[in-house]
């Protein structure tokens, strides 16, 4: 993910927010069409899911110029995703309907470098998503329903305790950075964190309030 393609998104951003309700109702149409089984994991008023979901895009798009603030925003997202029921395969449908949506929406400025920016854009943050739930989720609950035997109810996650200090993302002494996060800064190097624990602080991001349940 680099700059252009930061930009791209941005912009091209900012010209489906004025019809947002709209592409809100075509993204979920389109997530239920392509795959009905997702229904249940939407149990509140779809109008008031999609002015969440449309918050948590802005705000993810905005903050691609801050990933010190936005990585830890994405990675307690995956963890929340994954005790509504989110599972690794549900991403790929969510991600095939964000683009058919941004398609519609954006009509001829839906251009191949467009496209290659949206979809960069959202793999690695929805690697980031996958890789921080799957930290703290045991293999049964990250695999389809018909290869585990009967549902159950997805127990609370419980977060991590570590948490990195602001700034240029740091990662616990003897660890390497993960390759999601490293693509976020443009496939940054991997070598192991210093064991110092000193940062420079910097504005979180604010929390995402009621964020909706796939985004």
């Amino acid at each position: 993910m680099n700059n252009e393609q930061k930009l791209l998104v941005q912009k091209t951003f900012e010209m489906v927010a004025p019809i947002a309700d709209t592409a809100a109702a075509l993204f979920y149409g389109r997530l239920f069409e392509v795959d009905p089984s997702l229904k249940p994991l939407f149990r509140g008023d779809l109008k008031d899911q999609g002015k969440k979901l449309m918050s948590t895009l802005k705000v993810a798009v905005h903050a691609l110029d801050r990933l010190d603030a936005l990585i830890p925003t994405v990675q307690a997202l995956g963890r929340r995703h994954l005790a509504y029921g989110v599972r690794d395969d549900h991403y790929d449908t969510v991600g095939a309907a964000l683009l058919w949506t941004l398609e519609k929406g954006l009509g001829e400025a839906w251009t191949p470098e467009t496209k290659e920016a949206w979809t960069t854009v959202y793999n690695v943050l929805a690697k980031v998503m996958k890789d921080a739930a799957n930290e703290v989720a045991p293999l049964s609950l990250r695999t389809p329903l018909s290869r585990r035997g009967s549902a159950h109810r997805l127990p609370a996650v419980k977060r991590p305790s570590y948490r990195p200090p602001m700034g240029r993302p740091s990662m616990p002494p003897g660890s390497r950075m993960p390759a999601s996060i490293q693509a976020l800064y443009g496939g940054a190097s991997s070598q192991a964190a210093p064991s110092s624990k000193s940062g420079s602080a910097s504005t979180r991001l604010p929390r995402i309030s009621n964020p909706p349940t796939i985004t």
